[in-house]
């Protein structure tokens, strides 16, 4: 059994952020349908090709374990037939642009009369407010929540992270919104509306900047790099390159082979538990008693000193030895792992963190599998489905089609042929 057997989900959305969150709850057990428009489908089937002929690796690393239905809503009996999937499903998933499902005559209070149980959960860039009506992507999100201003170094120009908090991190936020609803939902019988916008999700994400934008009022932020180097604070959070956002100071520094490996590095915390086990690695060890070095508020105006001293160490280690020497001493450190690396690890297969999954088009490929791992609900990783695999299957187990009933929708034009 698995933990949301049982729980039908009309998934309406497309590209990233939505398909993430649909994505975990199929893992869970539940059935997502997948509603596409016929001969076109989600638009990332067909961004960023490799195999020609073949669904991306975009759509199906976000889109396992689905079934696809197309279906055009704008046709009268397409319509009757999402009337009827709306009536059968729990919840109903989408991250169209605002305002669209209201112009497709599916508004929040059409989908309550038709089921009152059922959850309406919306992905969305802002949330009310004067950039509601705006369209947002990844980067657009990670600017507007906060992430990139503070990100990169203080000299430099506000970056973007490669880490999709604003597509993917909503969709996990919306996803535990929908659980959560549907937990509610046991004890009120009622559905609910649930939305997540792109902006929210990026600063929950970046919530210690915000912290930090508030202890600016008491003075100086002792543990950024530059108050070390004695450079006054400005009136918001700066970038502070590598250093650590938890208070201890971290760098990221070079390791063996860095002149050729552009990963040969290692994040480096100088956490002032271990600072004497430090002193001792590098060898150091007088830097444990020796003035201006003995506490971490003396450190503080050392540290680029500190850690090029530290620098030299690692330059003689590979990445992985500085982790091996390091860790027995409780000194955090951490190797920069190249997509390569861990693609290679056989150890992430071990514990379903990476997947191979067969794919009839484009043969075999690796899929990060699911990162939450529930003791008494084990996940299976299947193959995205094909566009409108499951059309007359859905039609037929899901709505109860059958007969001329079912060849008078396949004949209207409103779904797709069998695949």
């Amino acid at each position: 059994m698995k933990a949301l057997d049982g729980i039908k989900i009309l998934d309406f959305t497309h590209v990233q952020s939505g398909p993430t969150c649909t994505q975990l709850l199929a893992w869970f057990g539940a059935d997502v349908i997948k509603v596409e428009r016929p001969g076109v489908g989600d638009a990332t089937r067909k961004q960023l090709v490799d195999v020609p002929g073949a669904d991306s690796l975009y759509f199906t690393m976000l889109n396992h374990n689905k079934r696809s239905i197309e279906l055009n809503s704008k046709n009268p009996v397409g319509k009757e037939v999402l009337i009827r999937l709306i009536k059968e499903c729990d919840v109903l998933v989408e991250n169209f642009a605002p305002g669209a499902l209201d112009r497709m005559g599916f508004s929040w209070e059409n989908i309550q009369k038709i089921n009152p149980r059922i959850i309406l959960a919306s992905i969305k860039g802002f949330g009310p407010g004067k950039y509601q009506d705006c369209k947002v992507y990844e980067n657009v999100a990670q600017c507007a929540g906060g992430s990139a201003s503070t990100t990169g170094f203080r000299d430099g120009p506000p970056l973007v992270t490669g880490a999709q908090i604003g597509d993917s991190g909503t969709g996990l936020h919306l996803c535990l919104g929908i659980v959560t609803a549907l937990f509610q939902r046991e004890k009120t019988g009622r559905g609910q509306k649930v939305t997540a916008a792109m902006q929210d999700s990026v600063l929950n994400l970046a919530r210690v900047k915000m912290r930090d934008q508030q202890r600016l009022a008491a003075g100086p932020l002792t543990e950024y790099s530059q108050f070390g180097e004695g450079i006054p604070f400005g009136e918001a959070v700066p970038r502070a390159g590598n250093d650590s956002g938890g208070g201890q100071p971290g760098r990221i520094l070079k390791c063996k082979g860095w002149e050729t490996d552009p990963n040969a590095y290692t994040y480096f915390i100088t956490q002032a538990a271990v600072w004497e086990k430090v002193c001792d690695v590098i060898g150091e060890p007088e830097w444990k008693t020796k003035p201006g070095y003995a506490t971490p508020k003396e450190r503080l105006d050392k540290l680029n000193e500190i850690f090029a001293r530290i620098e030299q160490w690692t330059m003689t280690k590979t990445k992985l030895e500085v982790m091996e020497i390091c860790n027995p001493h409780d000194i955090p450190v951490g190797p920069i792992l190249s997509m390569k690396e861990i693609a290679e690890d056989e150890g992430l297969y071990a514990t379903g963190t990476l997947v191979r999954v067969p794919h009839p088009t484009r043969g075999e490929y690796i899929s990060v599998g699911c990162p939450i791992k529930l003791s008494d609900c084990e996940v299976e990783v299947t193959r995205s489905p094909l566009l409108g695999e499951h059309t007359h299957e859905i039609l037929s187990s899901v709505l109860g089609y059958s007969g001329k009933e079912l060849d008078d929708v396949i004949a209207s034009g409103a779904v797709g042929e069998a695949r």
